[in-house]
């Protein structure tokens, strides 16, 4: 007889010598089994000591217990992290997720799509691949799983939303900079089609025209949203004539990629080039230097995101109200000295 702390669906099916959907059944209070049957099982249940956990039987109720989480690229550190909140919260509900990368592919985040459904996935946490269409997960929404969008949003979608306060974190991040002295500032990585990208420049805009700061002073350069985006921009950036002293980051892994560059180019971050990312990734506190960069609290979005899934799924709802997580800046070295307070080095030229 197997042990209690062992003891499982299949044990009980053995015991009974019954199929393991007839258990599941039993254990769910269908009135499909015949009243012997459901003798036989429970009798079973008592012998091998299986433990009932409500929890996971809600899950496996809704479809099965799988759920999905589609993550537009895991090579940047931010989404593993984020992937590791939503982990342990559905570890702890007895579930395993199934995580998968489209790598910015919207084709292949069909097919991810696709074949979750195929295995009658319980519930979908998707941060959408660049160039989602709108009707993506239409057939998500005819078949009543639910799904949670995480950091990414679409536009006229009524999917829920969990993600940080992406305006309120660039306009802290813009007026850091410009109350350190900086009067030509950057914004680094992204594309104009997402919406995180237009909220983030929101912010950064509106930080700039608050506190005074020229329009033609501010500078946009759109990029791939990794170190070789951050390298690219940079690199475009100081070739400008007037060339920005500047730069808010898309996310942290443009901003390495802009640390990357300057080093290239035997500049030092925060001393001849300022340097603000978003998100604050566990890499950015021992970057060298130490990444200023916007916290957004990674895990605990995850976390978030896991148990609105699991009260959908426990509601038998797609519906849930969207939560947009609070930010704050967090200060490090890759801004430098107040440039007002200080001489600037000598042979920096632009870039200083």
């Amino acid at each position: 007889m197997a042990s209690r702390a062992k003891a499982t669906i299949f044990d009980i099916a053995r015991e009974a010598g019954v199929s393991k959907s007839t258990v599941s059944l039993v254990l769910q209070g269908s009135g499909l089994i015949r009243p012997e049957t459901a003798v036989k099982v429970r009798k079973a249940i008592e012998d091998v000591g299986y433990v009932y956990n409500r929890g996971a039987a809600n899950l496996r109720k809704a479809h099965s217990n799988v759920i999905g989480m589609v993550i537009n690229d895991l090579t940047n550190p931010f989404f593993a992290e984020l992937a590791v909140g939503m982990e342990r919260v559905f570890q702890s509900a007895g579930i395993v997720p199934f995580i998968a990368n489209t790598a910015e592919n919207p084709v292949r985040q069909e097919e991810v799509l696709k074949s979750l459904m195929e295995q009658g996935v319980a519930g979908l946490i998707v941060s959408p691949a660049r160039g989602t269409t709108p009707g993506a997960f239409r057939r998500q929404e005819m078949a009543g799983v639910p799904v949670v969008f995480a950091m990414r949003r679409l536009p006229d979608s009524r999917i829920p939303v969990i993600a940080p306060d992406n305006h309120r974190g660039a306009y802290l991040a813009a007026a850091h900079l410009i109350g350190k002295g900086h009067r030509r500032l950057a914004f680094f990585g992204g594309t104009s089609d997402l919406v995180v990208y237009q909220e983030r420049l929101g912010g950064f805009r509106e930080a700039c025209e608050t506190l005074g700061i020229a329009t033609r002073d501010v500078l946009v350069i759109e990029g791939e949203t990794s170190r070789k985006g951050g390298i690219a921009c940079l690199e475009t950036a100081l070739a400008m004539v007037e060339p920005p002293t500047s730069a808010l980051c898309f996310n942290d892994a443009v901003a390495f990629g802009v640390m990357l560059a300057l080093r290239k180019r035997r500049l030092e971050p925060g001393q001849d080039f300022a340097v603000v990312g978003f998100d604050d990734v566990v890499e950015a506190e021992h970057y060298m230097p130490a990444l200023t960069s916007v916290a957004v609290d990674t895990a605990g979005l995850g976390e978030r995101a896991a148990h609105v899934m699991l009260k959908m799924i426990q509601s038998r709802t797609t519906r849930a109200e969207d939560h947009i997580g609070a930010v704050n800046l967090v200060v490090r070295e890759s801004c430098g000295p107040d440039r007002r307070t200080r001489n600037r080095p000598a042979g920096t030229g632009g870039a200083a």
